[in-house]
């Protein structure tokens, strides 16, 4: 199976798309799989803005708006979250789902598999001054739930490097949740991006890769060939991972053959894409204020339908709510310990400073 590997995409979808082709025509070969570490930025139109962790100077449509819309179509992409997502989308695919057709995003933690193969992930999920403390709250869930998986996984993601990598400035940076991660579930690979740079290390257990921003002249894609069945390949829903979304739900263990049932039912496919808000039409000025805040996504009631458990994603309620409270602990607000200035807002005061002296 071939893959490509890339760093932060920052909405340049189209950019990174003609790269590929570029690559495939080149080498008379074909991409399986595209893997994003994030900074995606799954952007529909201009409210969306409003929800993008981003100076307000450097917020614009970008490209994805194009492949939501369906006026272009992307090969198959699993996408994460960084610290530069649309939150509003983010929240609406909580457990996973079709950002687009075709483009499929891996929530702030879960498991999927494309293949035979069994793909990972961990974020910390996007937030503002009024959400920090219950977004601390989910994340701790997210560790929670994949702390317990026990079945071997094949690709881990995030956006955040693991805690020990490496150093900077003498000091040790990183996520140290992704870092307990890493060391209980030893994937082979292990794709992060960041800090906009690329950088490797090939570990006993777990080789790690970290890759750039999509920037001319910058190394941001890495191709690479992993084992597996024959093809044809699709996304589907990993068995052990809805298991533990069920149990920890529902504080029940033991559903492990429940779930298998109601697979092999109604298949592993994830839930059909639907657009649940008008997409950007850059020909038309429209007005966005008769539209609901928040929006309950058919693909997010379907899986919970599918499972038996209660929506409780409402912007009504805390991101809080959404765990159960015997899963609820005392979290430290800097437990994170990433101890340099966020690099997207670094690269964007050096664009900045440029244009100043320029």
């Amino acid at each position: 199976m071939k893959i490509v590997v890339e760093g932060c995409m920052h909405g340049d979808l189209d950019n990174v798309y003609r790269t590929l082709q570029r690559y495939e025509k080149l080498h008379n070969t074909t991409i399986d799989l595209l893997l994003c570490c994030g900074d995606f930025q799954a952007v529909r139109n201009e409210r969306d803005l409003d929800s993008l962790n981003v100076p307000r100077k450097f917020r614009s449509m970008n490209t994805f708006w194009k492949y939501y819309s369906g006026e272009a179509v992307a090969p198959y992409p699993i996408f994460i979250g960084g610290n530069h997502e649309a939150s509003n989308y983010s929240w609406e695919l909580y457990y996973g789902g079709w950002a687009a057709p075709n483009i499929y995003f891996l929530v702030f933690a879960g498991v999927v598999k494309f293949g035979n193969l069994r793909i990972g992930h961990f974020e910390r999920p996007p937030y503002n001054g009024h959400t920090i403390r219950s977004v601390y709250h989910v994340r701790e869930y997210d560790f929670h739930k994949l702390i317990q998986v026990e079945e071997p996984i094949d690709i881990f993601l995030s956006h955040d490097w693991p805690v020990g990598i490496t150093d900077f400035q003498g000091r040790s940076l990183g996520s140290k949740p992704a870092a307990q991660l890493l060391e209980k579930l030893k994937p082979p690979y292990w794709f992060s991006a960041h800090l906009h740079c690329k950088h490797g290390e090939d570990g006993s257990v777990t080789n790690f890769l970290a890759l750039d921003k999509c920037l001319p002249g910058r190394k941001f894609l890495q191709v690479i060939e992993i084992e597996s069945e024959p093809g044809p390949y699709e996304i589907q829903y990993d068995e052990e991972w809805l298991e533990i979304t069920r149990h920890v739900r529902l504080d029940k263990h033991g559903g492990h053959q429940w779930v298998r049932s109601k697979l092999q039912a109604r298949g592993a496919r994830p839930f059909e894409f639907t657009q649940t808000v008008l997409p950007y039409n850059p020909s038309q000025s429209v007005s966005y204020g008769s539209f609901r805040a928040h929006v309950q996504n058919p693909q997010t009631e379907s899986l919970l339908q599918f499972l038996e458990l209660p929506y409780l994603l409402d912007n009504t309620s805390q991101p809080s709510d959404v765990i159960p409270s015997s899963h609820r602990g005392s979290v430290d607000e800097n437990s994170e310990d990433i101890p340099i200035d966020d690099v997207d807002e670094l690269d964007e005061d050096a664009v900045d400073s440029e244009n100043e002296n320029s």
